[in-house]
Order: structure tokens, then C-alpha cells, then sequence
């Protein structure tokens, strides 16, 4: 029997979380696990924060992770990642895009953006895979695919096929851009 495993991915809206968490859900319920996927809560327009619940196993009573119950967070945004700690296991794994977007508080003055949060948050003894999924994901072809780029990289944790991966992919973007999601797939995982 397998336990419930938790899945956290947290962002800013209009970053593509709701994808990330539909192919996740779409790759666990393809495993045949049973799958519960959350509503977005937050503020999915731009800007606002957003988080959304993957929860897989053999049988999953609720969408909703609790603190302190997350296998992974997966962060679109480094600052969403130091807010959602409090959620992680204790050895649980963040998986999380260095990027830095500026909350309303610092783009008016009221706040400084705090800095090296990804070397604070290693320093806790905090299991933390952190890269510049922006990057990668403008050499794919768009910055909009930060979403898929954190999904290969994601990846690694899962024993889970490539190719697997990649069908559910292509099963929920646009045909127009299945080869730079299936490139910064790769881009991700490869890092």
C-alpha cells in the first residue's frame, strides 16, 4: 500500500501553475494512482500569489495539504518558496526557479526584497533544487515555459519514464508548441 504523497506548487499568477498541476495530476492518475488536484486559491491574475495541491496514492480522501505534510513544493518564484516553507515535510525536496518577481509591498517602497533566500533556506538543512528555470525556459523558445522547465526537473524525483512524461505533455499543450515544452522539458530535467 502506498501512503499519500503531496505535491505543493506555488507561484504567481499568470505563471502557469494550473498547467503544471493538471499534467502532474494527468501523469499520477496515468500510473494508476488515485489523484486529487486542487482549485487554484490565491490570486490567480497576474501578480497574486497562487498555490495549488497534487495529492496521489492509493486512495486520496482529500485536495488539501496541510503544514508540515509536503513531499515536494515546487516554487515558481523563489520568494513564494521561502513563504510556503512551513508546509514541507521535514525531509521533503523543493524543486524551485530562482527567479525573483516583486511583491506589491517592494514595488512600492514598503519592502525589501529579501536576499540569497535560496542559500537561507539550504542553511535550515532544507533539501533545495534551485536554478534559473527562466533562463532555460527562454532557451526552449518562451519564457512562459518556466512551468515545464520545473516539471523536468521535477522529474528526477519521480521513477517515472521520459517518454511517459512527454505524452502527458503533448496531451495538454497547444500542438503549435509541444516542441519547445517537450525542449525545456529537457532543458529542466538536463540541468
Amino acid at each position: 500500500m502506498m501512503e499519500t504523497k503531496n505535491v505543493i506548487i506555488v507561484g504567481v499568477g499568470g505563471q502557469g501553475s494550473l498547467l503544471a498541476s493538471k499534467i502532474l495530476g494527468d501523469l499520477f492518475l496515468t500510473k494508476g494512482y488515485d489523484v486529487k488536484v486542487s482549485e487554484v486559491h490565491g490570486m490567480s491574475q497576474r501578480g497574486g500569489s497562487v498555490i495549488t495541491y497534487v495529492r496521489f496514492g492509493d486512495k486520496v480522501a482529500s485536495p488539501v495539504v496541510d503544514e508540515g505534510e509536503a513531499d515536494f513544493i515546487v516554487s515558481f518564484e523563489i520568494l513564494e518558496t521561502a513563504r510556503w516553507l512551513s508546509y514541507l515535510k521535514k525531509d521533503g525536496q523543493i524543486v524551485t526557479n530562482l527567479q525573483e518577481i516583486e511583491p506589491m509591498p517592494v514595488i512600492t517602497g514598503a519592502a525589501v526584497y529579501p536576499e540569497n533566500l535560496a542559500e537561507k533556506i539550504k542553511a535550515k538543512g532544507v533539501k533545495i533544487d534551485a536554478l534559473d528555470c527562466l533562463d532555460l525556459a527562454k532557451q526552449a523558445g518562451s519564457a512562459k515555459a518556466v512551468n515545464i522547465v520545473l516539471l523536468g526537473r521535477l522529474s528526477h524525483y519521480f521513477d517515472i519514464d521520459e517518454k511517459l512524461w512527454e505524452e502527458i505533455i503533448e496531451k495538454n499543450v497547444p500542438k503549435k508548441f509541444l516542441e519547445l515544452n517537450k525542449k525545456a522539458f529537457r532543458l529542466g530535467k538536463n540541468a
